[in-house]
């Protein structure tokens, strides 16, 4: 029974990590629309500043005296962060191939790219390199957390080899043997002999 479960789990786990090259490459295709739409926020600050004379460093320092400015400068701030890593990760991924984006899960992080991505989502047949090897390391993931599950599940009834030792009570306990102790008679001290000495005796 173990295996029919554990051949389930693996079948599972394969169908699961199949489908992460295809969920990379949408999720490559969106990164793209969110960097190049940062790109038109971050370009048209910076072109803002140069008009004025400023880096964008110097125009971010102008933002305050008010609530609103102050906010404003936070939100740029975040922006350039943002665009920064996005960028960074839009650029990594487009460089490697199908087979070593397995290795970068953390290049697909962004919260509302994933997101978005996630949502429109459909299932696709793996019929590339990639897919068929996540396919394989999702059989075998699968197949070992069932393995590893059942093993976690059945500890505790396993039972002791080998029979238990009978405890010995009070009342099948046998006495303890006591030996006869048998007495014997001394023997007898001999008369001495004199000789030439003739003793009659009554």
């Amino acid at each position: 029974m173990i295996r029919t479960f554990a051949l389930a789990g693996g079948i599972a786990g394969a169908a699961v990590c199949s489908q992460y090259p295809e969920f990379a490459q949408q999720y490559l295709q969106r990164l793209a629309g969110q960097v190049d739409a940062l790109e038109i926020v971050v370009t048209d600050f910076e072109a803002s500043a140069m008009r004025a004379g400023l880096t964008r460093g110097q125009a971010l320092g102008e933002l305050t005296g008010t609530p609103f400015l102050a906010d404003r400068q936070a939100d740029m701030r975040r922006t350039f962060r943002r665009y920064a890593v996005l960028s960074d990760n839009l650029a990594t991924l487009r460089a490697a191939s199908p087979l070593d984006r397995i290795a970068m899960p953390q290049r697909l992080a962004d919260p509302s790219t994933f997101a978005a991505t996630w949502a429109d989502y459909r299932p696709a047949m793996p019929v590339t390199a990639a897919g068929v090897v996540t396919g394989g390391v999702g059989f075998a993931l699968g197949w070992a957390a069932i393995r590893a599950l059942w093993a976690l599940l059945k500890r505790p009834f396993r039972r002791r080899t080998g029979p238990a030792a009978p405890r010995r009570t009070t009342a099948n306990r046998q006495p303890a043997r006591v030996e006869p102790i048998v007495l014997r008679a001394a023997p007898a001290s001999p008369v001495p002999r004199l000789s030439g000495v003739r003793r009659d005796y009554p």
